[in-house]
């Protein structure tokens, strides 16, 4: 319970109406959790303004109202208009927690790919250094060890806060984070007090929500831009928009890149089913992740732990013991020497790199690969990785990701709109997603490579609205176990 008044101590505000000698226990902005002594944000969202919502709040006990629009409530309702409810939710979140963040080395990662395997290897990476870390990621959050489910890649201002300030509490020194272009948007962070940023990439994605590129882009250089100079940026120069982070950067600013001169320079030597061999500023590591994408994970990882004043040596030694992140390049071997590979990549970018890494070491054999794409997300993609998918596979199965309330059929006809004549001997549609696994599965020989894209680590499959349990690891195995028989 703290006190209004407090609350909002160096907070401009205009009070409209009532009193500010209120006690507020709690922070909400979704009218059904409006109740007696809790502080109701009215946000103005994509598909519902908050402010419609006022009465309802009062109606169940709220008396407290932040608003960046006129709303008409009894007297006794105290009214406080600010310019935008969103970072009022995010300021108000870290006074309300008391500044977790600023008890806390938190460290940001943003980029199209790869926050989730970054993030996850940098608190896996620190553990072994013996420290208590937390996390927050897509796939799930952690305080220390223990795990909390993860509901967006980057939650909303209060949970965060309280996630936070619930790290503090446990003892931890450190907490990476994965920053989403939407949460940047929104204002979710806020506030918060960053010590470094990584940034691993920016390609084609959420453009459905965006717009355009430029938008995407400008957003998440906003996420550099709002560092301050005590903290330092560490930034994929590989990417010819890695530099675009550092203008008007206050931060530090460091560089890496497999391709070209940076701070933090990587080669890669071997790259295999088995693994990486990397030569990393020098020095030669082994790691068990696969990929040029995960060359480049690693080096991220590696230039922000020096950068965190850890002795290189024992970094590069803990990362040759570290394993893949669940549905990332994970990959399982059936009996008879069938492959498949699950992956989250849900992006023509990702796909590419994806296909690329197979390729590499496929020996001749085919690569089939299974992939959908999403409803109610951005369709600009679609056509782009069905042509990736059909370019760099010898067959392809299009069937369903995550439909949500849009049909399957018309998703995967948008697909197949992108595939080139030359490649449409190669393309069969199976909608439904398990038959699909089942198909490359039946078609496949001896030392074939299945790629299984989309879903990775998600164990679910939505369906007009409706989440039923599927996991694509799982399922893989299980149609390995029978068909091996």
């Amino acid at each position: 319970m703290q006190a209004l008044s407090v609350l909002l101590t160096d907070f401009t505000y205009k009070l409209n109406q009532g009193k500010l000698d209120l006690n507020i226990a709690a922070l909400v902005f979704d009218s059904r959790l409006a109740k007696a002594d809790t502080l109701f944000f009215c946000i103005v969202g994509l598909q519902t303004d908050g402010h419609q919502f006022a009465q309802q709040a009062y109606d169940q006990g709220c008396r407290v109202f932040i608003v960046e629009k006129n709303v008409i409530l009894p007297s006794d309702a105290t009214i406080i208009e600010v310019e935008n409810t969103s970072e009022a939710l995010s300021t108000l979140s870290c006074t309300f927690f008391n500044y977790p963040s600023k008890e806390l080395e938190l460290i940001g990662i943003t980029g199209t790919n790869g926050k989730t395997t970054t993030a996850t290897l940098l608190h896996e990476l620190f553990s072994h250094l013996g420290y208590s870390c937390g996390l927050l990621s897509t796939v799930v959050n952690k305080i220390g060890q223990k795990e909390v489910p993860a509901t967006h890649t980057t939650p909303n201002p209060v949970a965060l806060n309280a996630l936070l300030r619930e790290m503090v509490e446990a003892g931890c020194k450190y907490c990476f984070m994965e920053v989403s272009s939407h949460a940047i948007d929104q204002k979710r962070i806020g506030g918060l007090h960053f010590r470094a940023a990584g940034f691993t990439n920016i390609t084609h994605d959420h453009l459905d929500y965006h717009h355009t590129f430029a938008a995407y882009l400008k957003v998440k250089k906003s996420f550099f831009d709002h560092l301050d100079p005590t903290a330092f940026a560490v930034v994929n120069t590989d990417d010819r928009n890695g530099s675009v982070m550092l203008q008007n950067c206050k931060a530090k600013a460091f560089s890496y890149a497999l391709k070209s001169p940076a701070d933090f320079k990587g080669k890669i030597i071997e790259n295999s089913l088995g693994g990486l061999v990397l030569q990393i500023n020098g020095q030669e590591v082994h790691t068990r992740l696969v990929g040029a994408f995960n060359a480049s994970n690693i080096l991220l990882v590696y230039g922000i732990a020096t950068s965190l004043g850890q002795e290189p040596l024992e970094v590069l030694r803990i990362i040759s013991e570290l394993k893949h992140v669940a549905g990332r390049f994970e990959h399982l071997r059936s009996r008879n020497g069938r492959t498949a590979i699950i992956d989250y990549a849900h992006t023509p970018d990702a796909l590419e790199n994806v296909l690329d890494t197979i390729a590499a070491f496929r020996n001749g054999k085919q690569i089939i690969t299974v992939v959908g794409c999403g409803g109610d997300r951005d369709k600009e993609k679609r056509p782009k990785m069905a042509a990736i998918a059909a370019s760099k596979s010898q067959q392809v199965i299009f069937t369903s990701d995550n439909p949500r309330s849009e049909d399957p059929l018309q998703i995967i006809a948008a697909m197949e709109a992108g595939v080139k004549d030359a490649d449409q001997h190669k393309i069969f549609t199976v909608v439904d997603r398990l038959q699909a696994i089942k198909m490359a599965i039946v078609m496949s020989q001896p030392d074939d490579i299945i790629l299984i894209a989309g879903k990775g680590h998600e164990t679910y499959q939505e369906i007009n609205g409706i989440r039923t349990p599927f996991d694509d690891v799982a399922t893989t195995q299980n149609l390995f176990n029978q068909l091996d028989k």
